[in-house]
Formats: C-alpha cells, structure tokens, sequence
C-alpha cells in the first residue's frame, strides 16, 4: 500500500508540477474605468446613429399627392369664374385665381415678411394684415413694403379636347380661349418668384 501511496504521491505532485508550470487564465472583472469606457461609447454610437438617422429623414423629400411640397389634383369645379374672387386651397397654401389673362395658382404668402395676405372683396385685391402691401388678382405688386409681386406655382390644365397647357417659366397665367376645363393639377413643389 505504501508504494501505491507513494505512486499516487508521485502522480499528485507531477500534476501539482504541471499546473504551477502553467500560467494560470484569471478573467479580472472590468473596472469602473472600463465600464464607464464602455457606456460612452454605447452613448456616442447611439448618438452618432441617430443623428444619421435623422439626417436622412430630413434629407430625403417625401412629398405625397395631396399634400404641401406636393401635387394638387383638384377638380374643375374649384376653378372660379374669370374676374371672381380667387379660390382659396388652404391645404396647399395658395389660391385658385382666374384672372383675366388666364389661371393661375398663387403662393399665400406675403413676399415682404411671410404673413398671409387675405382676399379683400371690397377692394377687389389681396391685402397683407400686418404691413399694408397689397396685390392684384394675378398676384401683381401695388404698394407696400414686399419687394415683389405674389409667388406662384406651376399649374397644369387638362382641357375636354384631350390637350394640356402649363404655366410658363416665368409663372405667367395660362388663357383658357373659351375651352373646358376636365383637371387642374397644381405643383407646390415648384415654386416660382414673383416679379
């Protein structure tokens, strides 16, 4: 037994041996330091991605039908008579207006500082609430402080005899010549400067 004993003996200590011959593999739990290491690059990553992210939500139009920035498909019917106060779309900022060079859409807003101009039936003309510049039917500049006449947008109109007429570059108004009006279709996304 006792050589057993000692071959056991031998057998534990060349193990012993061994093992203290071989590093042993310790995992150290990170420190305060390397957590807090680790929660500010988490925290700059987060950061970092949505600021891309919202980057290109911004950055990528998304103008659908029917809204502002978009295309407005009205129906005929809101085409006011020629020489009538113009029709007011307040879901695309502008109004319908039949002057008597032709239609034409114009922008709502006031060209000095952004205010809204209002139609003034009993002075025939658009009128700016907040400093006094006021315009023609066909958005035209009377007085006032805006440096400009009304804006507009591109118009196109589909007529009963299957052809279509759209705004000229400059914004002029498109003449009607007696046709029939089938669509009007108004672009907010293309929005030309007044003169």
């Amino acid at each position: 037994m006792a050589s057993i004993t000692a071959g056991e003996s031998k057998a534990q200590v060349a193990a012993q041996s061994r093992a203290a011959a071989q590093p042993e593999v310790q995992v150290a739990a990170p420190n305060r330091r390397e957590f807090l290491y680790y929660i500010w690059g988490a925290s700059i990553a987060l950061l970092l991605g949505q600021s891309t992210a919202g980057l290109i939500w911004f950055a990528l139009p998304r103008f659908a039908e029917g809204t502002f920035g978009g295309v407005f498909s009205l129906a005929p019917d809101r085409l006011p008579l020629p020489a009538t106060a113009p029709a007011n779309v307040p879901e695309g900022r502008f109004h319908l207006a039949s002057a008597p060079q032709g239609v034409l859409a114009l922008y709502g807003v006031c060209t000095h500082l952004g205010c809204l101009p209002k139609w003034s039936e009993t002075n025939f003309r658009f009128e700016c609430p907040c400093h006094g510049s006021k315009f023609e039917l066909n958005g035209a500049y009377i007085e006032g402080p805006a440096p400009r006449g009304m804006d507009r947008f591109r118009v196109t109109l589909e007529f009963a005899d299957g052809t279509q007429a759209t705004t000229d570059a400059a914004g002029g108004p498109i003449p009607l010549d007696g046709r029939l009006v089938t669509a009007i279709r108004v672009d907010t996304g293309d929005l030309i400067r007044g003169t």
